[in-house]
C-alpha cells in the first residue's frame, strides 16, 4: 500500500499561507524588542507618562508660536501667553508630584469630598463669575489667575465615580445600586454647566457618566438609552439657541456663510492644507496673523498642521493613540477594582475629548469650543489633565509587578552595614 505523506495547507492558487511566510530578521528584532519591553514592569508607566511629557512640550511650543501675533496686538507683549502657560506647567509638574506619592486608598477615601467641594465651586460662578464669549464658567481672581470649575469636576467624576461603585461592587447587577447616587448627583453637575451656557463641557461630562457606567459593566440597553438622553438633550439645548443652531447648519453646509459661522473652520482647514507633508516651519504660520481666532486654544492642531505638516499632526495623533493604549493597559493589569474603574475613566476622558477637539478641527464635527488635552492653552484645563495623568501613573505603580519592582530598587539603594565596621565594634565590646 502507497503511503500518504501529509503536506502542508496552501493559500490561493497554491501558494504558501501567511503564516508561512518568515519575516526580514530585521522586522522579527523590532518585535522580539518591542515584546520584551513591554513586559518589564514599569512598561506601563513609561507609555503614558512619555507621551503626556511630549505632548506637554509640544502644546507649550505651539501655543508660544500660536499666539505671539495676537499676544503683541491685544496687549503689546508677544510673550504674555507663553509666561502664562509656563506658569501653569509649572503648577502641573507640582500637582503631578503631589498626585503620584497620594495613595489609592487614600484618594478613594477623599471621593464624597472632592464632589462637595467641587459641586461648592461650580456655584460660585453663579455669585462671583466672570461671563467670556457667553459663558458663565470663571472665577476670576485677576488678570492672571481664573479658575473654570467645570474642568475640575471632569476629573472628580471619575474619582468620585469610582468611589461609590468601589463600596457598591457587589450589588452593581442590580440597577438601583448602580444608578443611584452616581447618575442622579452626576446629572446635577451637567446641569449647573448647562446654566453657565457651556454645552461643549456639559456633553464631555455627559459622555463621562456613560463611560463610567459601562467601565462597571452597564448593560448596553442602559447606555443606549442613557446615550439617546444625552443626544436629545444637545438636541433640543441647539435647537432653543440660535448660536447654536447657525453653527449646525454652517456645518452642515460648509460653502455657506464663509465670514460667518463658516469662518474659523474655513480658516483651520486652509491651514492644514497650506501644511502639506512638512509644514511651512516652526513660528511660519500665517493663519495665525489674525485668520484664525482661538489658535492657540481650541485650534491649536491647526496651527501644529500648518507648521509641522501632516507628519507633525499625525505625530499628535500618534502620541494619543500610544497613551490611549497605556492607560487602557494600567486598567487591565490593576488589581484593584477602584484603579481599573479610575484608569479606564481617566484614559476614556482624555481621549474622547482628544477626539472631539481633533474632529471639530478636522471639520468631521461642529464647532464645540473643546480644549485638546495636554496641547491647548489654558490654565484649569491643563492643571486637570496634567493632574489625571499623574493618577494614571499611580495606578500604574500599584501594579503587582510594578509595585514589586519599586520595592525592590528601593531596597537596594540602602546602605549596607560593612562586615569591617561590624567587626570593629564587636571588638570594642570585648575590650
Amino acid at each position: 500500500m502507497a503511503t500518504i505523506t501529509p503536506t502542508k495547507p496552501r493559500g490561493p492558487k497554491g501558494r504558501a499561507p501567511l503564516t508561512d511566510v518568515p519575516l526580514l530578521p530585521e522586522v522579527d528584532a523590532l518585535r522580539t524588542t518591542a515584546t520584551a519591553w513591554l513586559k518589564h514592569p514599569l512598561a506601563s508607566m513609561y507609555l503614558v507618562g512619555v507621551p503626556a511629557l511630549l505632548l506637554l512640550g509640544l502644546g507649550t511650543i505651539m501655543v508660544w508660536s500660536a499666539s505671539s501675533v495676537y499676544a503683541a496686538t491685544q496687549f503689546g507683549n508677544a510673550y504674555t501667553f507663553i509666561q502664562r502657560q509656563l506658569v501653569f506647567v509649572a503648577l502641573g509638574i507640582v500637582v503631578i508630584a503631589i498626585v503620584y506619592r497620594v495613595p489609592l486608598d487614600l484618594t478613594r477615601r477623599l471621593g464624597w469630598l472632592m464632589f462637595v467641594v467641587s459641586g461648592a465651586l461650580m456655584c460660585v460662578p453663579f455669585v462671583m463669575g466672570k461671563r467670556i464669549k457667553g459663558n458663565l464658567n470663571w472665577i476670576d481672581f485677576g488678570p492672571m489667575m481664573r479658575l473654570q470649575p467645570s474642568e475640575i469636576v471632569k476629573v472628580v467624576l471619575i474619582l468620585w465615580g469610582a468611589t461609590i461603585f468601589t463600596a457598591k461592587r457587589r450589588t452593581l447587577a442590580d440597577p438601583r445600586h448602580l444608578l443611584f447616587p452616581f447618575v442622579p448627583f452626576a446629572l446635577l453637575m451637567v446641569g449647573l454647566t448647562l446654566m453657565q451656557h457651556d454645552l461643549g463641557t456639559a456633553m464631555i461630562m455627559g459622555l463621562i457618566l456613560v463611560l463610567m457606567l459601562w467601565n462597571v459593566g452597564g448593560s448596553w440597553k442602559l447606555l443606549a438609552g442613557f446615550g439617546a438622553v444625552i443626544a436629545a438633550g444637545a438636541g433640543a439645548l441647539v435647537w432653543l439657541n440660535q448660536n447654536r443652531l447657525t453653527r449646525i447648519f454652517a456645518f452642515l453646509d460648509p460653502t455657506s456663510d464663509l465670514s460667518g459661522a463658516n469662518y474659523q473652520p474655513s480658516q483651520a482647514q486652509f491651514g492644514l492644507a497650506i501644511g502639506g507633508w512638512w509644514g511651512v516651519g516652526l513660528g511660519q504660520s500665517r493663519m495665525k496673523w489674525g485668520f484664525l481666532a482661538e489658535a492657540h486654544t481650541d485650534y491649536v492642531l491647526a496651527i501644529i498642521g500648518e507648521e509641522m505638516g501632516l507628519i507633525g499632526t499625525l505625530s499628535v495623533l500618534a502620541l494619543f493613540v500610544i497613551l490611549t493604549y497605556g492607560g487602557f493597559r494600567i486598567a487591565l493589569h490593576s488589581t484593584s477594582f477602584y484603579a481599573r474603574v479610575v484608569a479606564a475613566g481617566i484614559t476614556g476622558w482624555m481621549a474622547i475629548q482628544a477626539l472631539i477637539n481633533i474632529s471639530v478641527v478636522l471639520r468631521l464635527l461642529p464647532v464645540l469650543g473643546v480644549p485638546l488635552p495636554l496641547v491647548s492653552y489654558g490654565g484649569s484645563s491643563l492643571v486637570m489633565n496634567v493632574a489625571a495623568v499623574g493618577v494614571l501613573l499611580r495606578c500604574a505603580r500599584e501594579e503587582p509587578a510594578a509595585a514589586a519592582f519599586l520595592a525592590n530598587r528601593e531596597r537596594s539603594k540602602q546602605p549596607r552595614a560593612r562586615l569591617s565596621a561590624i567587626m570593629g565594634v564587636a571588638e570594642c565590646r570585648r575590650s
